[in-house]
Parts: structure tokens; sequence; C-alpha cells
């Protein structure tokens, strides 16, 4: 096996930090099949691969914003087609995976920082307002291609962007309320259903929404359906994590996460 330096001197051997990573990955719970069995596989093995070149969370993160947003420049400036589409589709994806990459390299080093989860968010949070915005400008550039010369369709990407942005801070900000798992319990078993239910509103599967960049009118109907169910998911979103912070929040449920441990026999 080949092993390379990094830099603190210590060795770096890809195989064994990709089975490292194996068994440290988070749990599968509220995420998407595209995201369980593609995308989280693939930024595993550019986890370990960035552990072996010695890079940081943090240069993994640039990466990630580099490739997204490379798609993002290649939408707004090459005239769309087949090509152009497949090109965006690539940058995307694998800025998608390198962001995967960077929480899994943390977890390989010891944990991550509060500055890298802040340039890890700042840089999700960018990267999608970025994508849509150029979908805004793609359709109002090349409405003959798009089928969208009816001012109706320039909302869509508007549309679309608020729910996205209002679900990705919903989501996050839960996270950061609801009170933390005890340590050494076992994660929940992920649902089946819930993850195939997740996958239109995955990220990865909205990427390839631009493999079809060529075909004009079928890709703003593709992107306006994908649109559209965001905006439905949304408020099922936004139910489920106020109901789970409200019972999280109720006093009965106070008392019991701060309660002290009882022993056996005591």
């Amino acid at each position: 096996m080949t092993e390379v330096t990094g830099p603190v001197g210590t060795a770096r051997p890809f195989g064994e930090a990709l089975g490292r990573l194996r068994g440290a990955q988070k749990s599968a719970k509220g995420v998407s099949l595209y995201s369980r069995f593609l995308n989280r596989p693939a930024g595993r093995y550019l986890a370990a691969g960035a552990y072996t070149a010695g890079l940081t969370p943090n240069q993994v993160t640039a990466v990630s914003a580099v490739f997204s947003f490379t798609g993002v420049a290649a939408l707004i400036f090459l005239p769309p087609s087949w090509w152009a589409g497949a090109l965006v589709w690539l940058a995307l994806a694998v800025g998608f995976a390198f962001d995967s990459a960077d929480g899994q390299l943390a977890r390989l080093r010891g944990g991550g920082s509060p500055a890298g989860e802040w340039l890890d968010h700042v840089v999700d949070c960018a990267k999608v307002t970025a994508l849509h915005c150029a979908v805004l400008i793609a359709f109002y550039r090349h409405p003959e291609h798009f089928g969208t010369e009816a001012a109706g369709w320039l909302l869509v990407p508007l549309v679309f962007l608020f729910a996205t942005l209002v679900t990705f801070f919903g989501g996050l900000l839960t996270e950061q309320l609801k009170p933390k798992p005890a340590p050494g319990g076992a994660p929940p078993a992920p649902s089946t259903l819930r993850a195939l239910a997740l996958v239109p509103v995955d990220h990865g599967v909205f990427c390839l929404v631009f493999v079809v960049l060529g075909g004009g009118t079928a890709f703003a109907w593709a992107y306006g359906v994908l649109g559209a169910v965001a905006l439905l998911y949304l408020p099922l979103f936004l139910v489920k994590w106020f109901r789970e912070l409200n019972r999280a929040g109720s006093p009965g449920t106070q008392r019991a996460a701060t309660a002290p441990a009882r022993t056996a026999g005591v």
C-alpha cells in the first residue's frame, strides 16, 4: 500500500483512512436514498484521498465551492446546450460530493471546529442561492430556448429559491435547537420509505435536472416540477420540526433530559 506523508510528517495510508471512515458515518436518518447510497460513499473516497494528501476540512470546503460555482458560472455564461448541461451537472455533482467529504474528513481528523461548520453552511447557502439566480438569468437571457417568454416564468426560480432557503434555514436551526442524543446511544434506524420520499428534494437529484438543459422547454418544466415539490414539502418540514422542538421543550422532556443517570440497583 502506498503511503504519503502529511504536513506534520505522519503516514497517511488511503486504505486505512477509508476503512476508518466506513465506521464513522453519521446516522442515515432523514437522508435520502441518493445521498445515502451515492453522495456519501463518493464523499467517503474523496475524504480518504484528502486525508492522504494532508488537506484540511476547510480546504475541502473550498474545493467544493470551486466546483459548485464553476457550474453556476457555466450556467450563466455558456449558451444552453446538451454539452453545457452535462458540464453544469458534473461540476455541481462533484461539488456536492466534496461537500459531503469535508464533514467526513473532519470526523476522521478527530472532529470539526465551529469556524469550519460555519464556513460549510455559508458556502452551502451561497451555492444554492447563486444556482437559482443563475437559472433566473438563463430564463431571462434565453427565453426562446426555454420557452419562458411569459414573464411568469421568472417567478419560478424565485419561488424555488424561497422554498429552498427556508427549508435550509429551518432544518439547520432545528438541528441546533434540538437536544443532543445521549452519548453512546444507538442511532435510530433509518426509514427506507422516508429516504425514498426525500429523493425529490435532495440536492444531488436537483443537480441532475441540468443534464436536460439542452432540451429547452423540457428543462424548464422539469425545473418547475422540482420547484413545486420543494414548495409542497416546505410546510410539511416546518410542521414536523416545530412539533419536534415543541415536544423537546416541554417541562417533562426537559426534566428527563437533565435528570442524572441512575445506576442499576440504586
